[in-house]
Order: structure tokens, then C-alpha cells, then sequence
């Protein structure tokens, strides 16, 4: 997110994400990658990757991956379109044997995640710009959470990557 906390601009524009494009670099992703194995995100951030990737989902390559919609929808290429309870869905997903979930936004699934609890950890990379205005990742409307910091790493490119836990 940028650093006044904006995923996105008001019209989608997310070209500001390169300003931190550094060969060879990946921000812990790969890594990070490894550890998941089911991938939640909305269905909004779902159509902004397929406008991006011209109509690939990458990550259908490599998890489980939900799309959480309103709409009754049938599963395509990998991707399961989910308009139940969030909170069923991770906590079945919890019972599983397996690996991590991962979360990718935007702000209204990640606002619905916080307000159940649903949020573990959050890993927060910050790219050194300020929006000004813009898709906030935090929508607020939801009950504080306290959070232990675990790590904070400083990147070349300016970026600041904050790992934190549930307190």
C-alpha cells in the first residue's frame, strides 16, 4: 500500500506499484509463496489480476484459490466463486491439512476478514509514495485489533515490508 495506506487510485490506476520494481527482487514473495496453499480474494482485485495478466489467474497455478462474490457462480480454470459465509469458508479451510491462507484484498475483503477475526497475520509492504486519495487497504467500521510486531525489513527501492501477528 502506499504510505497514507491507498491499494489503489480512486480509478483503479495501480501503475505507482512500479516505482519499486527492482530486478531480481521479489520482496520475500516466492518465499512467502511456498508456505500457502489456499488464496482468498475479492472479486473486484480477481477482475483488476485478469486485466493485468491478460485474462491468466497465476495464482490458480499454484493454490486454491476462492474468489468471494455476491453472485452464484460457477468455478472456472482453477478459481472456485464462493458468495457463502467468509467466515465458514476459512474456518473449513483451517480444519484442512495444509498450508497457510493468503488474503490479497482488496479493502472490503479484508475489512469483512478483520470485523470476524478472521486475519492471523498481516504482512504490509509499504511503497514509498503518497497517494493523496485513492482505494484505502484499511476501510475502518470494524473493532480495533491488537497486533504484536514479529519483523519490519527496509528494502533498497525504499520499500518497508511489517510482519505482525494477532496480540
Amino acid at each position: 500500500m502506499s504510505l497514507d495506506g491507498f491499494i489503489a487510485t480512486n480509478d483503479d490506476d495501480l501503475s505507482w506499484l512500479s516505482i519499486v520494481e527492482k530486478e531480481g527482487e521479489d520482496y520475500g514473495y516466492a518465499e512467502f509463496n511456498e508456505s500457502v496453499d489456499a488464496y482468498i480474494v475479492g472479486r473486484r482485485t480477481y477482475d483488476t489480476i485478469l486485466k493485468l495478466t491478460g485474462g491468466v489467474f497465476p495464482q490458480a497455478d499454484r493454490h486454491k484459490c476462492y474468489v468471494i462474490t455476491r453472485h452464484q457462480r460457477e468455478s472456472e480454470n482453477g478459481v472456485t466463486f464462493y458468495n457463502g459465509d467468509v467466515e465458514d469458508l476459512v474456518n473449513s479451510l483451517k480444519k484442512e491439512e495444509g498450508k497457510n491462507i493468503y488474503c490479497d484484498g482488496g479493502g472490503e475483503i479484508v475489512r469483512l476478514l478483520m470485523e470476524k477475526d478472521l486475519i492471523d497475520e498481516y504482512i504490509i509492504s509499504i511503497i514509498p509514495v503518497v497517494l493523496g486519495d485513492g482505494k484505502r487497504l484499511f476501510k475502518g467500521g470494524i473493532p480495533g485489533i491488537k497486533l504484536k510486531a514479529l519483523t519490519s525489513r527496509q528494502f533498497e527501492s525504499g520499500l518497508v515490508q511489517l510482519h505482525y501477528v494477532r496480540a
